[in-house]
């Protein structure tokens, strides 16, 4: 690639809040070249969302360009009018968001919100921009392009609605795209699809891409060059390969440290009755009633039987639809099963109230989003003591101690009981959600995407946490995720899930090095791996190919 002026030149770029004089982006400067994708990489709070929204004039109000320039296609966007920025906007330069579910408006048709940016940069008649937009929505895979026309939001899958925001974006074939977290509430398959997509039509119009992302694995695969930011600052930035393989800076080498990786498989105690057993469960949702018809009931899982040993961390894996959270919901009894049976330490758990109750009791668990299962008007001390109202033998006061020794647990003892919710960091407020779990000292916990949410250092402390609880106390876990790399750490054994059934089962080594079902591969093959060089740095590996010359070897073997 020739490398002439770049598209978008950023040079000593600072941001500051109004109010209080705090600077939250510090002299950051780095460029982007035509038709190249340039990863900017940090934890929470770094600046890489603000450093891009910049770019668009998108700042909020209450901060303030202290200094530097944003230079796009050599204007400069800071002494821009309103009219020239909204002219940039969508049609020189496109912003995919992290949600596209709050970027899409739900209560508008797709077919309307696809044609509103042509309409406005685009002097085309409506049957000119309704061709475009169904050739968009072909290219981008969807089945119906005519019936996405009139459809909402809603009726899509996540992976579908991330992939019709991209193609509102590209339709107007910007020169610069700005992509904040793209993929991160995907599953690995739809990761890569998507990413995939981005790929090959920002190669057709020639467009860069400023890619904002926490995932070093994906960062890796697809962008020329890496920025690295920390509180504001841009502390290392260079060729992917060279970030990677010999990154300079502490901070780049603890980002690179923090990302999961296998541990040599425990040996569990051997037991005669799993903790919990399922026999063929069967959910089914209802269909939705109208004046003249009435839809089938919709069966979300078929007929799952599984075991789950004492202090065994099962990994449930799977594409978004295949099943695994009503899975753990329905192990909770948060979900009425509409057929199968349930047995906790060999027993029936349906036979009588006295069985519920004690399972329920020694069933705890965490959720995905820990800010939407916390009650905000309660503090943490009331929150992590709430399961503990339910042992009668227990006093106010022992209570009380139960709950500074898990908060303690946790890492967070100091002042934490009296704080709410909304006054901690997300990676603290999951970390409530596991205190809130483990403070009755269960027998087994359902872990639903625990740390999907969490950029990468916070993730790894959080996988770290639970593993020191998990030994500490013995329980079993049913441990739900999308995220391949996670389960490779945490898991002892993996059940894969497709369309509400199990496809493959059995310990996490074999799983990944050598899996036997087409979709397994296919998970496997979508998720691009970072391995430790053992100086400091990390090389990118595709997981497929190594399962590939573990199934050949096998194959070998079983010839001969």
């Amino acid at each position: 690639m020739t490398m002439t002026a770049p598209l978008l030149d950023v040079a000593g770029l600072t941001l500051k809040v109004g109010t209080t004089g705090r600077t939250v982006v510090n002299d950051v400067s780095f460029q982007v070249f035509p038709g190249e994708i340039v990863g900017i990489v940090g934890e929470s709070g770094s600046g890489k969302t603000l450093a891009a929204r910049a770019v668009m004039g998108f700042v909020p109000p209450a901060v303030v360009l202290a200094s530097g320039t944003i230079r796009f296609d050599g204007q400069d966007v800071m002494a821009m009018s309103g009219k020239d920025l909204r002219a940039m906007r969508g049609s020189r330069v496109g912003m995919v968001f992290q949600e596209p579910m709050t970027s899409l408006n739900p209560s508008t048709l797709i077919g309307r919100q696809l044609d509103e940016g042509l309409a406005l940069h685009r002097k085309l008649a409506a049957p000119a921009r309704r061709a475009l937009i169904l050739e968009m929505l072909r290219r981008i895979g969807l089945r119906d392009p005519e019936g996405a026309l009139t459809a909402y939001p809603h009726q899509f899958s996540g992976g579908m609605r991330q992939r019709i925001m991209l193609a509102s974006v590209m339709l107007l074939k910007p020169a610069l795209l700005l992509a904040d977290e793209p993929t991160t509430a995907l599953d690995a398959v739809v990761q890569r699809d998507v990413m995939e997509l981005m790929v090959d039509l920002t190669k057709a119009n020639n467009t860069a891409v400023l890619l904002i992302s926490h995932d070093l694995g994906m960062v890796a695969r697809y962008c020329s060059r890496i920025v690295v930011m920390c509180r504001g600052d841009v502390i290392e930035q260079g060729k992917s390969e060279d970030i990677l393989a010999r990154p300079q800076h502490d901070y780049t080498r603890k980002l690179l440290s923090a990302m999961p990786h296998r541990l040599p498989a425990r040996p569990l105690p051997q037991a005669n009755t799993p903790i919990v057993s399922l026999r063929d469960l069967v959910v089914e949702y209802p269909g939705r009633q109208g004046f003249f018809r009435k839809e089938a009931a919709k069966r979300a899982l078929h007929g799952i039987s599984l075991d789950i040993q004492p202090g065994e961390v099962v990994a449930v894996v799977g594409g978004s639809g295949s099943g695994k959270t009503t899975l753990g919901q329905s192990i909770a009894g948060l979900i009425k099963p509409a057929g199968g049976e349930i047995r906790f330490n060999g027993k029936p758990i349906a036979k009588s109230e006295a069985a519920y109750r004690d399972y329920r009791l020694n069933c705890q668990m965490v959720f995905q989003d820990p800010y939407s299962s916390l009650d905000p008007r309660m503090t943490i001390g009331q929150l992590v003591g709430e399961p503990l109202r339910q042992v009668a033998a227990m006093s106010q006061a022992e209570r009380k101690t139960r709950v500074t020794e898990v908060l303690a647990e946790v890492g967070l003892a100091d002042g934490f009981a009296e704080r709410y919710p909304h006054e901690l960091s997300g990676g603290q407020r999951q970390r409530i959600a596991i205190a809130r779990a483990v403070v009755r000292r269960p027998s087994f916990v359902i872990a639903d995407e625990p740390v999907s949410a969490l950029d990468v250092t916070v993730r790894a402390q959080v996988l770290e946490l639970f593993d020191e609880l998990q030994k500490k106390h013995g329980f079993s876990c049913l441990f739900i995720s999308h995220d391949l790399c996670v389960v490779e750490q945490v898991a002892d054994r993996v059940i894969v899930m497709q369309d509400g059934r199990i496809v493959e089962e059995g310990p996490r080594d074999a799983i990944f090095d050598a899996p036997q079902h087409a979709y397994t591969q296919k998970l496997l093959a979508a998720v691009p791996g970072l391995e430790s060089t053992g100086d400091g740095g990390v090389k990118l590996f595709w997981r497929l190919s190594q399962a590939e010359k573990a199934l050949a070897g096998a194959a070998a073997s079983a010839s001969t």
